[in-house]
């Protein structure tokens, strides 16, 4: 009795693959996992679609190695410039030659369209420049960065427009990403981009901390003096 219900079972389950030949898209799993003869006839589509099944898995696989290879020599040459610039920043023998250094690099070795630092107190011996501007804590054009400059967070994407027109005055319509470094005790370092993908919530922000902490330690040297 207990064969004629597995047989009658096996055929109900046939009739009912029958029913839905769409079923393995499904669970592609279970197509792998089902024994195939290997000879010539019906079952041959079977077997093709498992082959087939295992080339997707494959060529998924391999696409996603290649993204890892492309991101690795992407942080790789990030962890190198962002080292170089550390050790510039280290070199320097006043403030206004460090935040020069750090400016040139954000353009040069970083490829910033377009830099702007803020910084909360004044900068001796550093002649007027387009990029750097001074803003005492409790000027009210810096009531937008409150909170950024209280918890210290980089801030990447499109920027309010009140923020941008702080940062980037006249050019602001150039700038159409930001990626935004606040300094608690030192003030605002942007870097501003023609590209609106450059720049985007949620990117990885672990070298633009390290920058920062590069940049306010350099800095630091100088107060302590």
């Amino acid at each position: 009795m207990s064969d004629a219900v597995e047989k009658m079972g096996a055929h109900e389950v046939a009739a009912w693959l029958r029913r839905h030949p769409g079923f393995l898209k499904q669970f592609p799993d279970l197509a792998l996992s089902l024994v195939v003869p290997r000879d010539d006839g019906p079952t041959a589509s079977l077997a093709s679609y498992q082959l087939e099944v295992l080339r997707d898995k494959n060529r998924e696989l391999s696409r996603r190695l290649a993204d890892l290879g492309s991101n690795a020599q992407i942080n790789e040459r990030l962890a190198v410039r962002t080292h170089q610039l550390t050790l510039a920043l280290m070199r320097q023998a006043s403030a206004a030659d460090t935040l020069k250094a750090m400016a040139a690099s954000l353009e040069e070795d970083f490829a910033g369209d377009l830099v702007s630092i803020v910084s909360l107190q004044p900068v001796p011996e550093l002649e007027q420049v387009p990029w750097l501007q001074v803003i005492a804590m409790d000027d009210p054009r810096l009531a937008p960065f409150h909170d950024c400059l209280a918890d210290g967070e980089p801030i990447c994407g499109r920027l309010q427009q009140e923020k941008s027109q702080v940062l980037y005055g006249e050019r602001m319509n150039e700038v159409s990403s930001t990626a935004l470094l606040p300094l608690q005790g030192v003030g605002l370092i942007a870097v501003g981009s023609h590209d609106p993908n450059r720049f985007y919530p949620g990117m990885g922000t672990l070298f633009l901390r390290m920058m920062g902490e590069a940049l306010a330690t350099g800095l630091q040297r100088f107060q302590q003096a």
